[in-house]
This record gives structure tokens, C-alpha cells and sequence, in this order.
């Protein structure tokens, strides 16, 4: 989906190399994820149980200037 590249990528720009190491990995760990999967979570549909790639979608999230 081209939304979340953009989304993604806006991610990659600006946050990916200055984040720890563990956030890094977990952003990774969220390329691996199918678009549907991605987008519920993007959306706010569905939660991940994992507190590192909540932390993740709500920077991807967030409202941006």
C-alpha cells in the first residue's frame, strides 16, 4: 500500500537513525508484518501485544507539523 510507505518512510527520515537499538529492531520487526496487519494497527483497529511495536505505531501515529 502506498500509504504506509509514505507512512513508513516518514519513520525512516526522521526517528530510525537516532533511536536505540531495540526500537530500531522493532521497527524492523514491523516491515515483516503483512499490509492488512499493518494498517489495522495504523488505524487503530487492532493493538499489538507487544509494548515495543506499540510504542512503534504510536510515533507513526502521532499528528506531524
Amino acid at each position: 500500500m502506498r500509504e504506509l510507505d509514505v507512512v513508513l518512510q516518514q519513520y525512516l527520515e526522521a526517528r530510525y537513525s537516532s533511536a536505540p537499538a531495540a526500537e530500531q529492531s522493532t521497527f524492523e520487526a514491523l516491515l515483516e508484518l503483512q499490509d492488512p496487519q499493518l494498517f489495522a494497527y495504523l488505524m487503530g483497529r487492532e493493538t499489538p501485544s507487544d509494548p515495543e511495536l506499540v510504542n512503534v505505531i504510536a510515533w507513526l501515529t502521532a499528528a506531524r507539523p
